[in-house]
């Protein structure tokens, strides 16, 4: 994990230099601005190998800054992970739906979000060492895993990467339920760092843009979800 570069976008000194002084620790190169619009700029300009982004921001806040480096060819690629004190599930929804790769609550321990970093690192490059070009298609719904893309009915959907894992790994076994925990192992690795309620905002997302009358993702009461099986 060492010279990964890392932007730091965050308003409050105290946390700014905590987050700063313990991954420099682990070996990560860091940057920082205290504003959105410049560490926007920063993060276009030095295309770093992760961003992590608070919500509360002057002049910019997390949300637009997420939705505008999400929404550029350059920097879409890129991922992030969204530290903030709002935890309430409109702001984790908005945040995952935008294309958040993580998101953590302040509080927080350094050890805890350090983790989270060096996990989310370690799936990104495993995907992009991937050379699978399994395609699945079931009911409409076509998951090319070569492309990375999603379609339904012949329209493009999309997915962030973490609904695209999701999705694909349920998919690949129809018709049998997972639990929150065997999809955090699964379709993210034994050192997920994401947490069973952020799975449920995935979910939804997913749901919601295939169109919720589609029921492809089943709940299974008690249990967690399965794909719905073959017509």
């Amino acid at each position: 994990m060492s010279h990964k570069r890392i932007v730091i976008i965050e308003d409050e000194p105290d946390i700014l230099e905590v987050l700063a002084y313990n991954l420099k620790r682990e070996g990560f190169e860091i940057a920082t601005r205290e504003d959105g619009a410049r560490g926007c700029e920063l993060v276009r300009k030095t295309l770093p190998d992760l961003v992590l982004l608070d919500l509360m921001l002057p002049s910019m806040d997390g949300h637009e800054v997420c939705r505008l480096l999400k929404n550029h060819s350059e920097t879409e690629s890129i991922p992030i992970i969204m530290v903030t004190a709002k935890s309430e599930e409109s702001d984790v929804v908005l945040g995952l739906g935008i294309g958040a790769d993580d998101y953590i609550p302040k509080p927080f321990s350094p050890k805890e979000l350090i983790a989270r970093v060096k996990a989310l690192l370690r799936r990104c490059e495993q995907e992009g060492q991937s050379t699978d070009s399994n395609v699945i298609e079931i009911d409409g719904l076509v998951i090319d895993s070569d492309k990375h893309s999603i379609a339904f009915e012949g329209a493009a959907i999309n997915l962030t990467a973490s609904e695209f894992r999701i999705l694909r790994y349920l998919a690949n076994h129809p018709g049998r339920a997972f639990s929150r925990e065997q999809i955090l192992n699964h379709a993210f690795g034994l050192d997920a760092a994401v947490v069973d309620r952020n799975i449920d905002v995935h979910i939804r997302a997913i749901r919601k843009k295939i169109g919720d009358e589609y029921p492809f993702i089943e709940t299974v009461r008690g249990v967690g979800y399965r794909f719905k099986e073959r017509s």
